[in-house]
């Protein structure tokens, strides 16, 4: 089978402050990404390169993104275009599709809808050739774990985690609702090593809730005096 790095994605926005942690982001999901940030940068390399995805904002300078898709069309190209952009009247997302886009999104959007989206482009075109089922994937609440990245998702962010913090959060998740002590923590996070001291624990599970729990949102690391910590949307006494 391919590997998701074989996998060759075009993004073209000029709003570096969304191309760059986008690019960022679909890099770490294992593709392989060039980044344009203007609609001529962006159609030259529709034109030397031979991508498997186009990500392509609809109001670029120089040549806007209907442009770009247009031209691939004409040209008997039928590479998959996701448009990202603000137009969200049934007008504008008539003349996208019309002019040869596969799908749209509209801005501001939550992350893992772009990969959902992306997913589902390439796997309808037959690019993507991968089985996606083998990474390690736990949704709990509204936040999503890719343990085998060290990334979290969570109302729209990309929180991203250190070695240890991924392997607690995977256990939590994978033990949802249930009492986990500190020995047990521990036992799994350094196994036959040598096990530090139990304010390690502490301090790794004040890192994590900085990251996975900012602002309002809803806590998921609930501390049982005494005994541990339970994981989830609501704590059970």
């Amino acid at each position: 089978m391919l590997s998701s790095s074989s996998i060759r994605i075009l993004l073209v926005d000029d709003e570096a402050e969304l191309t760059d942690p986008l690019s960022r982001l679909l890099t770490r999901e294992g593709y392989t990404v060039d980044a344009a940030y203007d609609g001529t940068s962006g159609s030259e390399f529709v034109q030397v390169g031979n991508y498997d995805l186009l990500i392509l904002d609809w109001m670029l300078p120089g040549k806007t993104g209907l442009e770009i898709c247009q031209e691939l069309r004409r040209q008997g190209k039928t590479t998959p275009v996701l448009f990202l952009t603000a137009k969200d009247t049934l007008d504008d997302r008539v003349k996208g599709l019309d002019a040869g886009a596969d799908d749209y999104l509209i801005k501001p959007f939550e992350l893992r809808e772009l990969l959902a989206r992306v997913r589902a482009l390439l796997r309808r075109s037959g690019s993507q050739a991968y089985d996606t089922t083998a990474t390690r994937r736990l949704i709990v609440a509204d936040l999503e774990l890719d343990a085998d990245n060290q990334i979290a998702y969570r109302q729209g962010r990309i929180i991203e985690l250190s070695q240890k913090e991924s392997q607690l959060l995977l256990y939590f998740m994978e033990n949802t609702g249930q009492l986990l002590t500190h020995a047990q923590i521990l036992q799994h996070l350094w196994q036959d090593d040598e096990q530090p001291s139990s304010n390690v624990i502490a301090a790794l599970i004040r890192l994590l809730r900085r990251k996975i729990e900012v602002g309002k949102e809803t806590p998921l690391i609930h501390t049982v005096y005494g005994k541990g910590y339970r994981f989830g949307a609501s704590s059970v006494d």
